[in-house]
């Protein structure tokens, strides 16, 4: 059994919750929180009562903000407000916050682009806009957040071209941009993310062949699950994808690919889903990928298979829950 903890810690665990309720937050940091406050009428600011949005004496913190001490002042370092309805452009203010490592708004009624500014979150590692309105091109200064480990900009109506500087964020492992208006050719560039796990694309209008997402020599070493479905990719699946020896999860359906499909996949070691429905394919399917210790989908209707190709499982759709977000 673990003792009581030492009486040092005591004293220190005491110090800091005392310095933590007589410090003040930045004046910034109070000024950017009003400024969004005023300008929204968000449901939630019936809870944000008293003058200092970190909680003083009389107050509790503000619901949703988070603060984190920095020499005498206190900082906002996130701002989680999700799911309660709130209405209006996004809140430009918000990219005052600039000791933010976390903004979560997903889930509102958010509308209008996403303002260039937010490249000034240069500590921001998540930033979750999912299930909003937001309109408009991905900013290119996105590209600056050079700490952001999460992107989840899904469910919106972004238009326009995913910016290549998205390849400028060494630390992105997760990069969700399914359920838009996205167009042109999804950028090679992402590729050399090395830690780059998650990339769904999905039911957006991208164009080109995977062979021109893979044309680097070494891409997408981290990659786990690649989603491309329901957009207009063409040409055939190349051999070359074999290298991509993380995959697990390859989802391709309702596309306009066509050609056979390469033996080389079935040596991805931890293949699991593998769903090339609704597309051109001809030719058969290896016997290597009905004997894979790991593939558990594979499936094929919608395409010009010789009539001896069976599908291998039963067809699941996939939905990302909140728990596999963060």
């Amino acid at each position: 059994m673990m003792g009581n903890p030492p009486v040092w810690t005591l004293i220190c665990c005491l110090f800091l919750l005392l310095t933590l309720a007589q410090s003040k937050t930045v004046k910034r940091d109070v000024k950017a929180l009003n400024e969004i406050k005023a300008s929204l009428g968000w449901r939630v600011v019936y809870q944000w009562i008293g003058d200092d949005p970190c909680g003083d004496g009389d107050h509790p913190p503000w619901s949703g903000v988070n603060c984190s001490q920095l020499g005498d002042y206190r900082v906002v370092t996130e701002l989680e407000v999700y799911g309660v309805s709130i209405v209006g452009p996004f809140p430009v203010a918000v990219t005052n916050l600039l000791d933010l490592t976390r903004l979560d708004l997903h889930n509102n009624k958010l509308t209008g682009p996403i303002p260039p500014q937010i490249g000034r979150l240069r500590h921001l590692k998540i930033l979750n806009l999912r299930w909003n309105k937001l309109q408009d091109v991905i900013p290119s200064e996105i590209g600056e957040l050079k700490k952001l480990t999460h992107l989840y900009l899904s469910f919106n109506s972004l238009k326009g071209e995913i910016p290549r500087e998205l390849a400028n964020l060494p630390e992105l492992r997760y990069l969700y941009l399914h359920e838009n208006r996205l167009t042109g050719k999804i950028p090679p560039e992402l590729g050399t993310i090395q830690n780059l796990r998650y990339l769904d694309v999905g039911n957006n209008h991208l164009v080109g062949t995977l062979r021109e997402l893979i044309s680097r020599e070494g891409s997408f070493p981290s990659l786990r699950n690649l989603y491309l479905n329901n957009n207009q990719l063409s040409g055939g699946i190349p051999a070359q994808l074999a290298n991509l020896t993380n995959l697990e999860i390859l989802y391709l359906s309702y596309n306009k690919m066509s050609g056979s499909i390469p033996s080389e996949l079935a040596r991805i070691p931890k293949l699991t889903y593998l769903y090339l429905d609704h597309n051109f394919f001809t030719g058969g399917i290896s016997d290597a990928f009905y004997k894979h210790p790991f593939l558990k989908e594979l499936y094929i209707e919608g395409n010009q298979f010789r009539p001896s190709v069976k599908p291998k499982g039963v067809h699941k759709v996939f939905e990302v829950s909140d728990a596999e977000l963060f």
